[in-house]
């Protein structure tokens, strides 16, 4: 680990040929890493959120790279940290804690698999989560087995606790259906763009149109202070498996295939072949829920009391339902005036003549959402103090 090898005081504007044309950026920083040389910048082509240039050093050519994820705002005062041959962390000196704190990722799982899809060199911006939140929890099985009743059940005993992700589909919005609350309705082609993008967790075709959840829509839950409910099917939860999301995956299965059918034909709302169709694709995720090691956990949902004692427990949840709503808590609002590496590879800042230890030894998440785990911990008598 170490600060970035150059760091600029003032803009420095540089007009850089990469072969094809010249690119005018200002930036701050320089930074090493591999047989490369990024160049973190105040504007990008937009000039609205900090650019990134490269220089391969085995080539000598510059290279600009399609940056993805959320970018960071214009800043006139940055410092650049190198983590790993991975990411590098980069503070917005000027900005409040919650909006100060950013990655920038150059050899993650998701840039490599984004650099082979695309075909081309890619970076991409994660912004950095002050403290930890609890992983998203992702309920799979069959139709019918009651998975929907155990979610609402928990919804409405902790609304503080829990959020439901609001999936994104191409069809058309059906009576009464609002955007944002039952669906984000997405334009095809824009929803395709962001699948490729690798903005979507997981996404199905299903009877010509597109569903999926976005990482976005998991994140807002977060932001809020709430732990994400994903409630998908087994298709869906095998790429969440593989996607950067760390998540609680749990499977609910019926007693029996038998009474699996009584439940189905006991709702009289569907005809003989909609009860056959269902009944395959159940047999079909029984299958592949039992097998296929995607899951942590197995309910059987015998008795729906039961069951949802021992989804509670799974949970980690007190046996008493919230009874008031609370707002999440915060950290206090620090603006980063001062960067500079400890002995133990974590970062002293400096706030007011007060210092704090940025911790990054158990980040986790990452693009294309947020990287959560950050701590920041008061120092007393030049230690780190711990709860």
């Amino acid at each position: 680990m170490g600060e970035a090898p150059v760091m600029f005081e003032e803009d420095l504007h540089k007009n850089i040929s990469n072969g094809t044309r010249s690119v005018s950026m200002a930036y701050e920083a320089v930074v090493a890493v591999a047989n490369k040389q990024y160049l973190v910048g105040s504007t990008d082509e937009s000039g609205s959120s900090i650019g990134v240039l490269a220089l391969d050093q085995t080539t000598s050519k510059w290279i600009t790279p399609v940056v993805l994820g959320d970018k960071p705002k214009i800043c006139m005062d940055l410092s650049v940290i190198i983590l790993n041959e991975e990411r590098i962390l980069v503070i917005r000196r000027d900005a409040a804690s919650e909006d100060s704190i950013w990655f920038l990722e150059l050899n993650t799982k998701f840039v490599r698999d984004q650099s082979q899809a695309l075909e081309t060199e890619v970076v991409s911006w994660s912004k950095g989560v002050i403290g930890d939140d609890l992983k998203p929890v992702v309920i799979s099985g069959p139709s019918g087995v009651g998975k929907g009743t155990l979610i609402s059940k928990l919804m409405d005993d902790f609304p503080t606790k829990f959020g439901f992700s609001v999936s994104h589909t191409t069809r058309a919005p059906r009576q009464n259906e609002q955007n944002g609350v039952h669906y984000h309705f997405s334009v095809r082609s824009d929803m395709e763009k962001d699948i490729k993008d690798g903005k979507f967790l997981e996404y199905a075709l299903v009877h010509d149109n597109l569903y999926g959840t976005s990482v976005e829509a998991v994140e807002v839950v977060a932001d809020a202070g709430k732990r994400c409910i994903l409630d998908i099917d087994v298709q869906g939860a095998r790429q969440v498996r593989a996607s950067p999301l760390g998540a609680k995956f749990i499977f609910i299965r019926p007693p029996s295939f038998a009474e699996l059918e009584n439940r189905l034909r006991a709702r009289g709302t569907e005809t003989e072949e909609q009860v056959q169709k269902r009944l395959r694709n159940a047999k079909a995720e029984i299958e592949q829920g039992l097998s296929s090691g995607i899951f942590d956990h197995i309910l059987e949902n015998d008795d729906l009391e039961v069951c949802y004692r021992n989804l509670k427990k799974l949970l980690g949840l007190d046996v008493t339902p919230d009874v008031c709503r609370t707002s999440p808590v915060t950290e206090p609002h620090l603006r980063m005036n001062h960067l500079a590496e400890n002995v133990d590879g974590h970062f002293v800042v400096d706030y007011k003549n007060n210092k704090f230890v940025l911790d990054m030894s158990c980040i986790r998440g990452g693009a294309p959402g947020r990287t959560r785990g950050v701590k920041l911990h008061p120092m007393s008598n030049g230690g780190c103090q711990t709860d």
